[in-house]
């Protein structure tokens, strides 16, 4: 009996601390999964910025001369993007094309011969961005809250076992808690078998 007590009041006070814990690292939790998810898929997708290109033809013949393009000419062409509001400075990277940087971080890249034009816009992604720099661990004291982060994930986990009473059935119990720890070692076996062939390339390359 006493130890039925003893069991009920750990389950209480488990059920509690899962809770606020669970509650106090949501965000945290959010941040981690997110910025994960990103990094995981940067091949595919730009977290950390927005790029957005747009072809545009202009009519031709273009005067070819650099003295031809004064400012004025160039806040004609980019007038779709904002034209001489918009215009921040242009320079000749090459013989017959012409760069124009815009404000807000975009340029505008023309070929004088062919009047084939390229917006380009590029614009950071605030929120994302924010979630991939603390995922990156960038200072100190993000240091100290991501090892507090990481004692309460482990307390969260410690509770979840407790926190509920065990089931009727006897085979329950074993299933759901000692399959747990041995989840993830398929995947860790799966990513090593993997990894080491490349890691014996590298090796003969060396």
């Amino acid at each position: 009996m006493e130890t039925g007590r003893f069991m009920q009041r750990v389950r209480k006070w488990s059920r509690s601390l899962h809770r606020d814990l669970s509650y106090f690292f949501t965000g945290v939790l959010v941040v981690y999964a997110v910025s994960g998810f990103m990094l995981n898929h940067k091949k595919d997708f730009n977290s950390d910025y927005s790029i957005v290109r747009e072809e545009r033809k202009l009519a031709t013949p273009l005067p070819q001369g650099r003295d031809a393009w004064n400012r004025e000419r160039v806040a004609e062409a980019i007038a779709p993007y904002g034209g001489a509001d918009a215009y921040l400075k242009h320079y000749f990277p090459e013989e017959g094309t012409l760069k124009v940087f815009i404000r807000g971080g975009s340029t505008f890249t023309l070929d004088l011969t062919t009047g084939n034009g390229l917006f380009e816009s590029v614009r950071k992604r605030t929120v994302l961005s924010a979630f991939n720099r603390l995922h990156y661990n960038p200072s100190r004291w993000w240091t100290i809250f991501s090892d507090i982060f990481l004692a309460g994930l482990l307390v969260i986990v410690a509770t979840g076992l407790v926190m509920s009473p065990p089931p009727h059935t006897a085979a329950a119990p074993g299933h759901n808690r000692g399959g747990g720890p041995f989840g993830p070692r398929p995947l860790l076996f799966t990513a090593s078998a993997a990894s080491t062939p490349r890691l014996q390339k590298q090796q003969r390359d060396e």
